[in-house]
């Protein structure tokens, strides 16, 4: 059976939008989010009313070695959370990643 539609212009945008948001959809996985990590020392990020996502996605960037997106869910899980593991490993290397989140103004312990 076919429908033969009579769309405007601004209909077969929205029409369009929607196909692709279908396509966008159909492709969603779900995954797993590890909310504790018991191997080696943790570092434990708070969150602050002073630094900006940004920011806080660089120094994960650069100091934890995340890649960008995980960097994004870490900042997130802090600021909805108000803490989140940022980094787990040998003590030493967690203490030096610690103390170089705190050089950059950022709440930062070990667990």
């Amino acid at each position: 059976m076919k429908i033969n539609l009579n769309l405007k212009n601004k209909d077969t945008k929205i029409l369009n939008k929607y196909n692709m948001l279908k396509e966008v959809v159909k492709e969603k996985k779900e995954v797993e989010v590890l909310d504790e990590i018991t191997d080696g020392i943790k570092v434990v990020l708070f969150n602050d009313d002073v630094n900006t996502f940004d920011w806080v996605i660089d120094c994960l960037c650069e100091l934890c070695e995340h890649d960008e997106i995980q960097a994004e869910q870490c900042a997130v899980l802090v600021h909805f959370k108000g803490k989140a593991i940022v980094k787990t490993g040998e003590e030493d290397k967690m203490k030096s990643i610690c103390q170089a989140l705190c050089d950059r103004g950022l709440s930062a312990v070990l667990d």
